[in-house]
């Protein structure tokens, strides 16, 4: 496949020799507009690359958090086909910045996978984390993306073994997210002395580069982590930027884009202090 907007931040940042920040949000929570000003926030906060979410009504890998923020955004009428809108709407201002969506696979399944895959490239979408496919199921979505020119970006955990490795490898491009933890997203990142080895153990069996997320929350994490992996990836941080802005009537009582973009500067104030921190 071609070179993807994804490939090519990931050498440029390869070659500024530093870590990638890699943001998460929650496509339409609480609400369209609002979801977009977070998104178009992100970037000129100092986020690489954006994780869009599909809000989906079943999840089984999300946390309180992030469960929250898809049924808020499901809620006020956020579907598959508007959160393709979110991307489009974003790309007339960035044609630059990364887009990855992430979620589940039923609302695609529903959608219809070449409709969807069509839809997704028009859109500006770089690549695709489907959480719940695993690689006996590449020939359902994966390998339909890589021909529409799509990274398929796959996750690794800790209970990923030697032997299951390079089955779950075969067919990831852009970039390989290790989960740092087992357990839902949000929960407490709980040994990043660990993160190190993990990382030197998927690069034995990919040139990938690696991504490390689940539990990073503050600017040390991301710094420490970022030393050690080729990305830091935050998600429930994030999300809960947008909901401690969000009065028990559902109304904003700050603004959310500005709420996230705080957070999101210090985070990359952490990640690019990185490698600096390493070396010295």
């Amino acid at each position: 496949m071609s070179e993807t907007r994804i490939d090519r931040r990931m050498a440029k940042l390869k070659a500024e020799n530093r870590p990638a920040l890699v943001t998460y949000f929650m496509g339409g929570d609480p609400d369209y507009e609002t979801s977009l000003s977070v998104m178009k926030a992100l970037p000129k906060a100092g986020s690489d690359i954006i994780e869009l979410g599909m809000p989906f009504s079943d999840p089984m890998a999300d946390g309180p958090a992030i469960q929250a923020a898809g049924l808020r955004a499901l809620k006020n009428g956020q579907t598959l086909k508007r959160t393709l809108e979110m991307a489009r709407s974003f790309r007339e201002e960035d044609d630059e910045t990364p887009i990855v969506m992430m979620g589940y696979y039923n609302p695609i399944y529903i959608y219809g996978v070449d409709k969807f895959l069509t839809d997704a490239k028009a859109a500006g979408i770089d690549g695709l984390i489907i959480v719940d496919l695993p690689p006996e199921m590449d020939e359902e979505l994966c390998i339909p993306a890589l021909k529409a020119g799509l990274n398929f970006i796959r996750l690794a955990t800790p209970t990923t073994d030697d032997k299951r490795l390079p089955k779950v490898l075969e067919n990831t491009s852009g970039f390989v997210y290790y989960v740092s933890m087992t357990g839902i997203t949000g929960s407490a990142l709980t040994n990043v002395q660990k993160v190190g080895g993990a990382v030197s153990r998927i690069k034995a069996h990919t040139p990938l580069p690696v991504c490390v997320g689940f539990g990073v929350k503050t600017a040390a994490q991301a710094r420490a982590i970022g030393a050690e992996a080729d990305g830091v990836v935050v998600g429930t941080a994030i999300v809960n930027a947008v909901a401690n802005v969000i009065g028990p009537d559902g109304k904003t009582t700050a603004d959310p884009a500005e709420a996230v973009a705080t957070l999101v500067r210090g985070l990359a104030d952490g990640v690019r202090e990185a490698r600096l921190t390493a070396a010295e």
